[in-house]
């Protein structure tokens, strides 16, 4: 196989055509080095996250195809997935997940050694989440957990300590991380039911919808309390104004259980992060 023909299969296996997922995790670990430095991180702290997100992101990616190996041959979106359809073995694949995320430790080598303790659980977290849509009715929880970590991180690294508001934003994550996620797993609903795999919109039934949204209220109230707890003003609640706003709207887009719109939400998410991070920064602009 050509170089360029094993790079493309690289780029599919770490979703890195589709960033959707990095900026699922990048924004709650942008929320939180803001507020963890009243709106100035240090350059090179930023760098560190954005590029220890990215990769860490793609190596999750890489372990939920080697994991879900034998489950997705039997669903058509996903059966030429590379390790699926043989086009890269599995071994090889836990390779490329161990070369990225050593690579995502090597970058915050340089921070304080709280961040480096953090780092551990956070890789665990990441390994092993795709193994828990077996056993745990809401999985979607543990991934909020997984992809908010990057905020008690991002805490360690600048203050050397993990402040109380730190551990109600990750709580907000999670809430989020339910509702955008149960949207995802409308969409593949049928299948889940089919290959015995559980998930939040399969926990929730008939009242999916109404969770999703409940979630989303409650995320934006721990984010109130966030703020508040930080000292924010009105351009962070405009923000989380807006960020309702956009909630609503995903209600328009699920409340047929379309499998189309319900994904098309799903992808909507990254501007609900966006606005919260936006009212974030201009607070600490202004």
């Amino acid at each position: 196989m050509k170089l360029a023909e094993r790079l493309s299969l690289y780029i599919q296996l770490t979703r890195l055509h589709r960033p959707i997922g990095i900026l699922l995790l990048l924004w709650p670990t942008l929320w939180g080095l803001w507020i963890a430095s009243a709106g100035h991180p240090a350059w090179h702290v930023l760098v560190i996250f954005v590029l220890g997100t990215t990769l860490m992101r793609s190596a999750g990616c890489v372990i939920n195809d080697y994991a879900d190996r034998d489950i997705d041959r039997h669903v058509k979106r996903t059966r030429e997935r590379p390790v699926t359809s043989g086009r890269i073995a599995p071994r090889e694949a836990l390779y490329l997940a161990a070369i990225l995320a050593f690579s995502a430790f090597v970058l915050i080598l340089p921070l304080n050694n709280l961040t480096l303790l953090l780092s551990f659980p956070a890789v665990l977290l990441a390994a092993s989440y795709p193994y828990t849509k077996r056993f745990l009715a809401i999985p979607q929880a543990y991934l909020g957990i997984a992809f908010g970590f990057g905020i008690p991180m991002a805490f360690a690294a600048v203050q050397g300590s993990v402040l109380p508001v730190a551990w109600v934003l990750l709580l907000a994550n999670v809430f989020w991380a339910i509702a955008y996620d149960t949207e995802y797993a409308m969409v593949d609903r049928d299948d889940d039911i089919h290959l015995g795999i559980h998930s939040s919109a399969l926990y929730f039934g008939r009242y999916d919808v109404a969770a999703v949204m409940g979630c989303y209220a409650i995320t934006l109230a721990l984010l109130a309390v966030s703020g508040a707890m930080a000292g924010l003003g009105w351009p962070y609640h405009l923000g989380l104004l807006i960020s309702g706003g956009i909630a609503l709207y995903h209600y328009r887009l699920i409340k047929d259980r379309s499998r189309e719109k319900c994904f098309a939400a799903f992808l909507h998410n990254n501007w609900f992060g966006a606005a919260v991070f936006a009212g974030i920064a201009v607070d600490y602009l202004l």
